[in-house]
């Protein structure tokens, strides 16, 4: 059945929302890859000892992270500048946003139901559960793969909310330049 009038949208004007959709994308896929390697500069500049570089990064992740060495990866005895389990989410969050054109369009803005977002979180919250209840005994590895499901996760519900809000955002500075 035809589209109504009421739902018909420009060609032009479906394309800029396409390359605003890849703008918006690829600005924060940048952002969380600029992330990661913060965290990553942090030993390693600290194995060469220009702590000038580590020491503000170590103290900016010490707000979002406990930073405990033995939770920690580390390179050279020089633990991340975030736990195991934190660079599993923002490393999931990297991971998230790199695939998610393989996934679904950039463009399209429909979430996800959030189910899966809730899904995302067992493996999390078990792993978790399981090492405060000293029923198990968790590693660097089950932290760094469970953050990075959740991680993961949250970047697909994440990247069509940020496409919307940009979206929001230019089509009230439309209108207001319109005026």
């Amino acid at each position: 059945m035809p589209e109504t009038i009421e739902n018909y949208i420009p060609q032009v004007a479906v394309e800029r929302m396409q390359r605003q959709a890849f703008f918006v994308w690829s600005f924060f896929a940048i952002f969380a890859a600029a992330w990661v390697f913060l965290i990553l500069l942090a030993p390693i500049a600290e194995t060469y000892n220009l702590t000038d570089i580590s020491n503000p990064i170590y103290k900016f992740f010490s707000y979002l992270c406990h930073q405990i060495p033995s939770r920690s990866f580390s390179i050279e005895n020089h633990a991340f500048a975030v736990c195991s389990r934190c660079f599993g989410v923002y490393f999931g969050l990297l991971f998230g946003f790199v695939i998610y054109p393989f996934l679904r369009p950039i463009e399209k803005n429909e979430p996800l139901p959030r189910f899966w977002l809730f899904l995302a979180m067992i493996p999390i919250g078990v792993d978790w559960s399981l090492g405060v209840f000293d029923i198990w005994e968790n590693t660097h590895f089950s932290r760094f793969v469970t953050g990075l499901i959740l991680g993961a996760a949250c970047a697909i519900f994440i990247i069509p909310a940020l496409i919307d809000i940009f979206r929001l955002l230019s089509s009230k500075r439309i209108k207001r330049l319109s005026r």
